[in-house]
């Protein structure tokens, strides 16, 4: 087996530091996982911690970054091959209905971004990441009114805006309360999208 190179072996601590940090925080939460833990449970010091990450705010937005990339991958995954937009819709309300309110995941959320977010370095990179979220959504949003011939009731970043606000207030609904029905997002964007040009 070949040897690593210096930049792949980084690479893979780097990685390995990611993964490990996203099953304690999502297990224990932001606040009660420390970087000595995070070190230990990845098998490396905590100068490895400090090597890759300035703190474990940055660690956590790395976290995070993962966590959103899935999920956009599940999501795709999910929507492949629907050629409709009742298919499309209905895809997408069965990701929503296993993943939106997911207690972890929207427990880590919101626990980083109130603790994280008096930091003006921080707030400015979550708010970096919400508007990259907003401009894809908001393009997915066009794409399929373009596709379907649908007249959008507002302009698409407008739209995208309402749908993500809608979607995690409805994820911190359905952390406290599971059986708060992810139907609400969905017959939404149906509202918004019945507007036919």
């Amino acid at each position: 087996m070949p040897r690593l190179t210096r930049a792949e072996n980084s690479e893979r601590i780097r990685e390995r530091l990611v993964a490990t940090a996203m099953t304690l925080f999502l297990r224990d939460g932001f606040a009660a996982t420390s970087l000595d833990a995070i070190a230990n449970e990845a098998g490396y010091s905590k100068g490895a911690v400090y090597s890759n990450f300035r703190n474990k705010d940055d660690l956590c937005l790395a976290v995070l970054d993962r966590i959103h990339a899935e999920q956009t991958g599940r999501i795709a995954e999910a929507m492949g091959g629907a050629r409709t937009v009742e298919e499309r819709l209905t895809a997408f309300e069965r990701w929503a209905e296993s993943n939106i309110g997911d207690e972890a995941w929207t427990s880590l959320e919101v626990e980083f971004a109130f603790s994280a977010g008096r930091d003006p370095r921080i707030r400015a990179e979550l708010s970096e990441r919400d508007r990259a979220v907003r401009g894809m959504v908001a393009a997915l949003v066009e794409a399929n009114a373009g596709e379907f011939g649908i007249s959008l009731p507002m302009p698409a970043e407008d739209v995208a805006t309402a749908l993500l606000s809608l979607g995690i207030g409805l994820g911190v609904q359905r952390a406290l309360d599971p059986s708060v029905p992810v139907s609400v997002l969905t017959g939404t964007i149906r509202i918004m999208l019945g507007a036919r040009s």
